[in-house]
């Protein structure tokens, strides 16, 4: 009997996750404890591999325990203000030196397939995939100090002020793999001790991040170790597979006390429109590839609906999408429309609704040829934090793929960086339908930019 059918239709999920998620950016925040894990090197190499494939990478290594124990070393005591170390003078120095000991571990990980260079054990996996990419540790984040909380002075602790999403995005363009340490510096140059979680969150959201990974030596959330509501479902060994926001509030609620840090933390990036977190336990072998590449997975993933809250237009909207567009159009990033033109192609749009008002909208027309444009993509400023733009292009890819097309695309002249992180790329105008060539306004001299569909 041919065995062969489980094998195809696994190659074939992981062709769809490939095809779907290619040129995304996806940001893995990684605690210290994991580098010391005899798997660290398989995991250094998968995610090598995925920044070879045409994925973005973004790696945030955590480096408490580290710094624990060089401050040990040197004598010098930690204080805390509740969970939160305050950097004194004294203890920056070896601060920074640790944080970026850990980074340099990373990177020669990336680019050696060996964690920090250290070799294999006699018992260790052979055969992993993967190979060196290059990576970059920079000052990619910008801080400020926390100051004085509660009446302490928290010192050389600090905050993420903004992270350089430029220069990130100058390093992935070129196939490289960015690392952010655990330090982030003033304009004025002075160094703050940063957490690694704050970090890995404003960096997700900063970037437009398809996925956050936190990955961790952690068993990963198990039906036997928590309370759960009954409407959460698990998978093999009790491991639970899928979790909504709500559902992750809840397990929080039933289970005060619990050290659930990483739920926390993908809660918390959830709620600041990151779509996909995903809690890994770096022991398993190619769990980080299991959990990106097929539906089951191998870790937790916390995830929204991206499309529960947008709809199609309805003719009372026009006047609240018009308001969305009036900006945009003023400065010359959306092409001038009026609420006969919107009428007239009504069933190309979709809002998005939050509480009853509409704060988003964009359009998808058909040019024939297999192929559509996105286009009229307008957000609330004030929901800018929610990524509703982002999601209603992403709804829009869901839309056009259902619809057949094989090829979507846009004209801008001022978000092409925008859609870029999207994971379009730029085209050439004869490569667009030949009704939209005909219609194209060479005096306002928008770029086209493609995404390219497939089953």
């Amino acid at each position: 009997m041919d065995n062969t059918g489980p094998v195809v239709d696994l190659i074939r999920e992981a062709f769809h996750y490939q095809s779907r998620f290619e040129g995304s950016t996806m940001v893995f925040k990684i605690d210290y404890p994991v580098i010391g894990d005899p798997g660290f090197p398989y995991l250094m190499k998968d995610l090598a591999l995925l920044a070879r494939t045409g994925f973005r990478v973004v790696i945030v290594p955590g480096a408490k325990e580290w710094i624990d124990a060089v401050l040990r070393e040197y004598g010098i005591v930690s204080r805390y203000s509740g969970s939160t170390r305050i950097t004194t003078l004294d203890a920056l120095p070896f601060v920074e030196m640790a944080a970026f000991h850990v980074a340099t571990r990373v990177m020669t990980g990336l680019a050696a397939g060996r964690s920090g260079g250290h070799a294999l054990g006699p018992g260790s996996r052979s055969g992993a995939g993967g190979g060196p990419v290059d990576a970059v540790i920079g000052n990619f984040v910008r801080a400020r100090g926390l100051g004085v909380e509660g009446g302490v002075d928290m010192e050389y602790t600090g905050m993420v002020d903004r992270i350089l999403t430029h220069s990130i995005g100058r390093v992935l363009d070129l196939g490289m793999v960015p690392i952010l340490p655990c330090i982030g510096w003033s304009p004025a140059g002075k160094p703050y001790n940063v957490s690694s979680d704050e970090i890995a969150l404003a960096a997700s959201t900063a970037l437009g991040a398809i996925k956050l990974f936190i990955v961790t030596l952690e068993s990963g959330l198990r039906a036997s170790a928590y309370k759960l509501p009954e409407t959460v479902q698990t998978g093999e060994n009790g491991r639970i597979i899928r979790l909504t926001p709500q559902d992750a509030e809840e397990i929080l609620a039933m289970n005060p006390g619990s050290p659930l840090d990483e739920l926390r933390l993908a809660l918390r990036a959830s709620h600041a429109g990151i779509e996909r977190v995903h809690i890994i336990d770096a022991r398993e072998e190619g769990a980080v590839l299991r959990e990106l590449f097929s539906n089951l997975g191998a870790g937790t993933m916390i995830y929204t609906d991206d499309y529960e809250a947008i709809r199609p237009l309805k003719n009372r909207d026009i006047p609240d999408i018009l308001r969305l567009m009036e900006p945009l159009m003023q400065q010359g990033v959306l092409v001038r429309r009026d609420g006969e033109n919107i009428r007239e192609k009504k069933d190309d749009y979709a809002v998005f609704e939050v509480d009853g008002s509409v704060h988003a909208c964009a359009a998808l027309h058909d040019w024939g040829e297999g192929q559509g444009e996105i286009a009229a993509v307008a957000t609330d400023p004030t929901y800018a934090h929610m990524g509703l733009g982002r999601r209603m292009v992403r709804c829009l890819i869901d839309r056009a793929g259902k619809q057949g097309l094989r090829r979507v695309f846009v004209l801008t002249t001022r978000t092409q960086d925008w859609f870029e992180l999207l994971g379009f790329r730029e085209c050439s105008l004869d490569s667009l339908p030949e009704r939209k060539r005909r219609g194209y306004d060479k005096a306002r001299g928008s770029k086209a930019y493609a995404l390219e569909l497939t089953d």
